[in-house]
C-alpha cells in the first residue's frame, strides 16, 4: 500500500506539472485586477485607465483598475506581492512605489528587487513645482523668497509620505538649504483639490496629473525637476538651469507582478502591454500629458528599476532620512 501511495503522488505531482504550461498558456481565462496605489486622479491612476481597456482587449478579458492609497503606494504593492502569482491581480508601480517609498522605510514591507516581477515599463515623466493661482507665487525666484523670507512656514504638498514628489522635495530642500512644511496626501487628486483651493500654496507632483490644472490656469508651474524643460512647459525652466546644476530627477510607471508568476505568463501580458503602448492614441494621449514612452524589453527595464532602486537608496541615506 505505501508503494501503491507513492506511485501515485509521483503521478499526481507529474499531471500537475505536466498542466501548468497549458494553464499559463490559456491564460487569461477570468478579469485582470491591475492594483493603482494611490487615490484617483494621480499620475499612476491616469496610466492605469489609459490603458486598462486597449490592454483588456488584447488580453480578452476585462481589465479593471483598483485604487487602493495608503503608505506612499506600499499596502497595496505588499499585498500585491504577498498575493497569488497567477498573474490575475497586477500592480501599476511608479517610482515612488518600487524604488522610493521602499528606499527610505525603516522596514519596508517588500523588496522590490525580490518579491515583484517586472511586466513591462510604460512611461516616464518629470515631476513639476507648481503654486497655488490664489497665491502671491509667479516664479521659481518668488518661491525661494518667501521660503527664505517664512522658513518652514510655505506649505509643500506631495502625493503622500515616501513617494517620488516627496523625496524630490527632500532633494530641493537639501540642495538649496531651504525649510518648507511637506503636507502629505493620499495621492495626487486630494492634494491637487487643495491646492487648486489655496488650503495649501505649493506643490511637488507628476506633470501627468497637474497638467490640466496648469492649462486651466488653477496652478501655476514655477520649475520642472528634469536636467531639461519640458515640450508642454516651454517657458517653464527647470530647476538644473536655474541654479541646481546637478538637479535631474523624474519618475516611471511599470506593469508589475508577484514574484514567482509564470514565464509564460509575464510573456502574454508583456506582448500585450506592448502592443497597447504602440498603439497611436494611446501614444498621443501620454504625449498630450508631457510624458515620455520608456522604449525598453522588461529585461532592460528590470535593470533600470534596480539601479533607481539604489540610487534613491544612497539618496535617503545621504539625506538621513528614514520613515516609520
Amino acid at each position: 500500500m505505501k508503494a501503491r501511495r507513492t506511485v501515485l503522488a509521483a503521478l499526481a505531482a507529474c499531471a500537475v506539472a505536466s498542466a501548468m504550461p497549458a494553464r499559463a498558456q490559456d491564460f487569461p481565462v477570468k478579469p485582470i485586477r491591475i492594483v493603482v496605489p494611490f487615490a484617483p486622479g494621480g499620475n499612476v491612476d491616469i496610466t492605469a485607465r489609459t490603458i486598462s481597456t486597449p490592454l483588456g482587449e488584447l488580453l480578452g478579458q476585462q481589465v479593471i483598475v483598483e485604487n487602493r492609497p495608503g503608505g506612499g503606494g506600499m499596502v497595496a504593492t505588499a499585498q500585491v506581492a504577498r498575493g497569488p502569482a497567477d498573474g490575475y491581480t497586477l500592480v501599476l508601480g511608479s517610482s515612488s512605489s518600487i524604488s522610493v517609498a521602499p528606499a527610505v522605510a525603516k522596514t519596508p514591507p517588500y523588496d522590490p528587487t525580490r518579491d515583484l516581477a517586472v511586466v513591462g515599463p510604460i512611461q516616464q515623466v518629470p515631476i513639476v513645482l507648481t503654486a497655488s493661482a490664489r497665491v502671491a507665487m509667479a516664479s521659481y525666484r518668488d518661491f525661494v523668497a518667501q521660503a527664505q523670507a517664512r522658513p518652514g512656514r510655505i506649505s509643500v504638498a506631495s502625493a503622500g509620505t515616501g513617494t517620488s514628489n516627496h523625496l524630490a522635495l527632500e532633494l530641493l530642500m537639501k540642495q538649496t538649504g531651504l525649510k518648507v512644511i511637506h503636507v502629505p496626501y493620499k495621492g495626487s487628486g486630494p492634494a491637487l483639490v487643495d491646492l487648486v483651493g489655496g488650503q495649501v500654496e505649493t506643490m511637488m507632483d507628476q506633470l501627468t496629473a497637474s497638467m490640466a490644472h496648469i492649462k486651466e490656469g488653477r496652478v501655476r508651474p514655477l520649475a520642472v525637476t528634469t536636467r531639461k524643460r519640458s515640450a508642454l512647459l516651454p517657458d517653464v525652466p527647470s530647476l538644473a538651469e536655474l541654479g541646481l546644476a546637478d538637479y535631474d530627477v523624474s519618475t516611471f510607471t511599470g506593469l508589475f507582478a508577484p514574484a514567482g508568476t509564470p514565464r509564460a505568463v509575464l510573456d502574454r501580458l508583456a506582448a500585450a502591454l506592448a502592443r497597447t503602448l504602440a498603439q497611436p492614441a494611446i501614444r498621443e494621449r501620454f504625449a498630450s500629458l508631457g510624458v515620455e514612452m520608456i522604449e525598453q524589453d522588461a529585461k532592460a527595464f528590470d535593470a533600470y528599476v534596480k539601479k533607481d532602486f539604489e540610487n534613491w537608496r544612497s539618496v535617503a541615506r545621504e539625506a538621513n532620512i528614514s520613515l516609520e
